[in-house]
């Protein structure tokens, strides 16, 4: 499998640049593997193709608000900072991201609020982009932690234009967000609204969670044309024994498992092993799932619509077939259904 096999003309009105009204009402495109057709429906909808224990496995990863502006000393200029990931509790060090990167050396000093309380120094150039941080702070951790939450913002990607809104904060998170780690929202749980997920339990769907804390790795663009020397980064994952003890039982029941998203089926398939067992997992991933793959526990999913030559749309190629896929998507544009983080949803069957 080539990179440019999974190339496609996505005009660019199609990239949603905000969420649907109501969270259930996102459109749905169903997909059916065996018959090899396509319906076209409503997000709540979902709850019709699901019955009494099958279970719904989904990411409880908690978007943290990761941009952040300083100014450079001495010259003042204004510099985007968007943290990656804590590598010292202690010494409060981050991998971060900075933009203009040009302008930001080892050694620079950056200034987060005009009383100088929070202030980092530049020790290390990682990659083009990518600086290590160190944070001086006068303070606990926890107020640390909270200095950096007030100061930052909803890390919505890029290709959205408009400003940040005080609405993102809620929309560009799960409604079962639990666990802090993640700087990108997995995007297909933010479908599920509490009124779905009552909806669901009533009929009797078990739900199962796993954490898998979404870096900016996902959305890296494939440098290369052979699939199989592309590198991911890695992710943290964690799969505690009660959840896995819920998956398995529902895989040896030969029940319908539905993993919520292409973060969920990285941990699951992560985890698995050869005899489709689930394992407690805490640890990192840089799986690539891409065709032709066997899947070892859900065989059904849900997901958004992704760009092309993704890594996301790989991994759904993978799952539903590459040209029932590419058909699909075919269809999705005719239809002007919404792409990417705040687009519309995609059920396979």
């Amino acid at each position: 499998m080539k990179t440019s096999d999974f190339n496609f003309d996505l005009p660019e009105e199609l990239l949603a640049e905000y969420p649907s009204e109501h969270r259930d009402e996102a459109r749905l495109m169903v997909l059916d593997r065996k018959t090899q057709t396509i319906e076209h429906k409503l997000f709540k909808d979902v709850v019709d193709y699901f019955d009494e224990k099958d279970l719904f496995i989904f990411n409880n990863t908690k978007v943290f608000p990761a941009r952040l502006y300083g100014n450079k000393e001495k010259t003042g200029a204004k510099i985007e900072v968007f943290l990656l990931r804590e590598l010292d509790k202690e010494t409060r060090v981050w991998d971060v991201l900075v933009d203009p990167a040009r302008k930001i050396r080892i050694g620079n000093k950056l200034f987060f609020t005009e009383d100088e309380s929070l202030v980092a120094e530049v020790i290390d150039n990682t990659t083009s982009r990518g600086r290590t941080l160190r944070f001086l702070f006068d303070g606990s951790y926890e107020e640390f932690r909270s200095k950096l939450k007030d100061l930052g913002e909803t890390p919505l990607p890029k290709y959205i234009k408009r400003e940040v809104e005080p609405e993102d904060a809620e929309r560009y998170q799960t409604i079962y967000a639990k666990v802090e780690g993640a700087v990108a929202a997995p995007t297909a749980g933010l479908h599920f609204s509490k009124h779905l997920m009552k909806k669901l339990e009533i009929k009797g769907i078990d739900f199962a969670e796993v954490t898998l804390h979404v870096g900016l790795g996902t959305f890296n663009p494939i440098e290369v044309e052979d699939l199989s020397k592309h590198k991911m980064e890695s992710e943290e994952v964690i799969i505690d024994e009660k959840n896995a003890e819920i998956i398995n039982r529902a895989v040896q029941e030969n029940r319908r498992v539905c993993a919520v998203g292409t973060t969920t089926m990285r941990a699951i398939e992560t985890s698995v092993s050869s005899n489709r067992k689930i394992s407690a997992f805490d640890g990192w991933t840089n799986k690539f799932i891409y065709p032709p793959h066997d899947f070892g526990i859900a065989n059904t999913m849900i997901t958004n619509f992704h760009t092309p030559k993704s890594t996301l749309m790989m991994m759904i190629a993978a799952f539903a077939g590459k040209d029932f896929l590419m058909q699909a998507y075919e269809e999705a544009i005719k239809e002007k259904y919404k792409f990417y983080t705040y687009g519309d949803a995609m059920l396979i069957i």
